[in-house]
């Protein structure tokens, strides 16, 4: 592969537009979405109708942005749908799987206390297969490979869904697959469970933990965040990968934790041969430039690199910066600034920024320090507002990051 890969960003006028991000930025054999709102880019407001009807917009934003770049719905590898009322999903499921003709994504779904527009009751963005490739990568038509095992829960979603060189695993809940409904006990139970699903799901695809590049952590009790994390060590046994946690309002089935996980697939998906592409290495870095955490500041895996949310914490203090919002805001975007940097890398290779708010009113302000850290185009974007963020702080911002160079033994 060549070291000179290009981000290719793009907008369509048939989805919201927004000046803050871009709905779509591909890189390598993915394009990575911004969350889509229900609004009718026709009139810029939200859609008329209940949750249901929201939901269709959403969806129909996303299937716009798509077509705009000659993909499919049937192209989605991973969704994730944030809701203002969990009992919601009931009536979103009615719908959701009218847009798909195949095998459906891999999902998450969560419930949080705001999202951008006041009047909206769901947000959903998309991570897309790109089997042409960006530029200079030749275009390949590359399969999407998706599975299920009985070992772990099932539902309106594939456990996994493989393309290139990554597996995108649905959230794991703390269920019981023999059962089929949450496992007794509290949180450390729970999320004993939840990665126990998830070691199901990578041993019937022949995979391991050690696969796994990033893991985003849903806490319905922000005060469990310690007890999970002492879970997570006990599973992690050479490294431990990037990490995101997120206080959420609730989870489906009244669930305490559920586990979002990316994981490595050195194997890759046809016409990529195993032979060519099953030593691909996984690339762990830290730096004392950013705040020390208990699990990698970044994980490079291919063509991506994974960035760990980052709090608005002087990694020289260990402490929350003083002040607003501002400068929370341009602390967490200067952590991953300097952990960037540290695999020599700049924040315009960014493609995807996933943004965690307090207060959901702050985002204006936010934004008015956000744009300042990109010189060309912006990043896909999802923003959600969360009850609590870790460290009583007022933002966290998680970050997806180009890897052009790749890991070993590619080129």
């Amino acid at each position: 592969m060549s070291h000179d890969i290009i981000k290719v960003s793009r907008n369509t006028e048939n989805a919201p537009k927004s000046f803050v991000s871009t709905q779509t930025v591909a890189f390598s054999h993915y394009n990575n979405f911004s969350a889509q709102l229900p609004v009718d880019p026709k009139t810029g407001a939200i859609a008329v109708g209940g949750v249901k009807e929201q939901a269709i917009q959403c969806l129909n934003n996303i299937k716009a942005i798509a077509a705009s770049i000659d993909h499919v719905m049937d192209d989605v590898v991973k969704l994730n749908i944030f809701v203002k009322n969990i009992s919601d999903i009931a009536l979103i499921d009615e719908i959701y799987t009218s847009y798909f003709q195949g095998a459906l994504p891999t999902r998450t779904t969560v419930e949080v206390a705001a999202l951008p527009m006041n009047d909206a009751l769901v947000q959903i963005d998309a991570l897309i297969s790109n089997g042409e490739g960006t530029a200079p990568q030749a275009p390949c038509a590359l399969v999407k490979v998706s599975r299920n095992t009985e070992n772990a829960p099932q539902g309106l979603y594939s456990q996994t869904a493989a393309f290139s060189h990554y597996n995108n695993l649905a959230s794991q809940l703390p269920i019981d697959p023999k059962t089929s409904v949450i496992v007794t006990g509290g949180v450390e139970k729970q999320a004993v469970q939840c990665l126990n699903n998830i070691e199901a799901v990578l041993e019937s695809i022949d995979h391991v933990l050690d696969d796994v590049v990033k893991t985003t952590i849903f806490l319905k009790n922000l005060s469990d965040v310690e007890a999970v994390n002492q879970v997570c060590k006990k599973f992690f046994s050479s490294y431990v990968p990037a990490r995101t946690i997120v206080n959420v309002s609730a989870l489906p089935m009244d669930a305490l934790v559920q586990i979002d996980t990316v994981v490595s697939h050195g194997d890759g998906t046809p016409p990529q041969l195993p032979e060519d592409t099953r030593l691909l290495v996984i690339e762990v870095n830290n730096t004392e430039n950013a705040p020390k955490v208990p699990y990698s500041h970044t994980v490079a895996f291919s063509h991506y690199n994974h960035i760990s949310g980052q709090l608005p914490v002087d990694p020289k203090t260990g402490e929350i910066v003083t002040g607003g919002v501002n400068d929370q805001a341009r602390q967490c975007l200067s952590n991953i600034m300097a952990i960037i940097e540290s695999v020599d890398h700049v924040m315009d290779d960014t493609v995807k920024i996933n943004i965690q708010l307090k207060n959901i009113a702050d985002l204006d302000a936010v934004n008015d320090v956000y744009t300042t850290f990109f010189n060309s185009e912006l990043p896909a974007r999802t923003v959600i507002g969360v009850a609590e963020i870790p460290m009583g702080a007022l933002v966290q911002i998680d970050a997806v990051v180009s890897n052009c160079e790749g890991t070993p033994p590619q080129a």
